[in-house]
């Protein structure tokens, strides 16, 4: 009889009452951080269980995805995480540990939008032309500003610098609140920074955009032509947030994940909020951003090696 019985059935996921942490390896109070709650109280409602953000900040989100890597791949602890984390970080940084590929679930996209070139106000440039041809008559006495050494902010800066020919000097801070003080402050005078900060900054009357670094415009920035535009390629790389899980997740917990997330992506209300930090929500299948994934890592790693990077400690 026990030879012939049915195995049971696994349970439902998920369980409701049980919460489903989103992991976030940066500071609350950030764009990353107000996508990540909006998109945990809709998730809530779909899936009828708590959906949480908790903030594991330092070390380059490092803390935050080994955290999840060590989690149950159960569904109930998942990440939001910038593309720098599985396409940047194990290529630049040598404390990473993690393989992108084999620790990580691919759940689903979550964002795409652009890193901005920005300036101090001090800076007489309103192009990217006029921004090289101040820093070339002035060698040595500029400096632009990075999230940290590795970061995209950081590999953005010095493809720059080499595409132009460009004497400056690289000042990396221990994340983007820091950098953006000194930034604010006319410490450091230029600044590739996240859309939506880079909006903020400048309602500041401190700062001034001068492009994005994307392969195309932003949909909320129009008018804001991109670097290949004003003269400089090369500098155009992508960058999106997504969902990942630990390794060996579930197939069916995968797909209710996926599902409930491009429900919630897709909302009119999600998009209207993303819209405002010049994001635009969106989801994907796991195996798109697997392939996503792999191709921004390939990208990127073109460029690392272009720029002869070596993983910093």
């Amino acid at each position: 009889m026990l030879a012939t019985a049915a195995p049971a059935a696994p349970p439902a996921f998920p369980d409701k009452g049980r919460p489903i942490r989103i992991i976030l390896g940066l500071a609350a109070g950030g764009a990353s951080d107000a996508q990540a709650r909006f998109v945990a109280s809709k998730l809530g409602d779909v899936l009828q269980t708590p959906v949480i953000v908790e903030n594991r900040p330092g070390a380059s989100f490092i803390l935050a995805t080994e955290e999840v890597i060590r989690s149950a791949p159960d569904g109930y602890t998942i990440m939001y995480a910038p593309s720098s984390v599985v396409a940047q970080n194990p290529q630049t940084l040598a404390q990473v540990r993690y393989d992108p590929f084999k620790d990580l679930t691919p759940i689903s996209l979550g964002a795409r939008g652009p890193l901005v070139l920005t300036v101090h106000v001090s800076v007489p440039a309103k192009t990217v032309q006029e921004l090289i041809a101040y820093i070339k008559a002035n060698p040595g006495k500029l400096s632009y500003a990075s999230f940290g050494t590795g970061t995209s902010s950081h590999i953005y800066g010095e493809a720059f610098a080499r595409k132009a020919g460009l004497d400056v000097v690289h000042v990396p801070y221990k994340g983007g609140s820091d950098a953006a003080k000194d930034f604010l402050a006319g410490r450091v005078q230029y600044y590739f920074d996240a859309a939506p900060n880079a909006i903020t900054n400048t309602a500041t009357g401190k700062v001034r955009m001068l492009a994005v670094a994307a392969p195309r415009r932003s949909p909320m920035l129009p008018d804001l032509p991109t670097m290949t535009e004003q003269g400089v390629s090369g500098v155009d790389m992508p960058s999106w947030l997504a969902f990942y899980g630990p390794a060996h997740m579930p197939a069916p917990v995968v797909a209710r994940l996926n599902a409930a997330l491009a429900q919630v992506l897709a909302m009119p209300a999600t998009r209207d909020f993303f819209r405002q930090g010049a994001y635009e929500a969106e989801a994907s299948t796991p195996q798109q951003l697997d392939e996503l994934t792999r191709s921004t890592y390939q990208q990127w790693g073109g460029i690392i090696r272009e720029l002869g990077l070596t993983r910093q400690q």
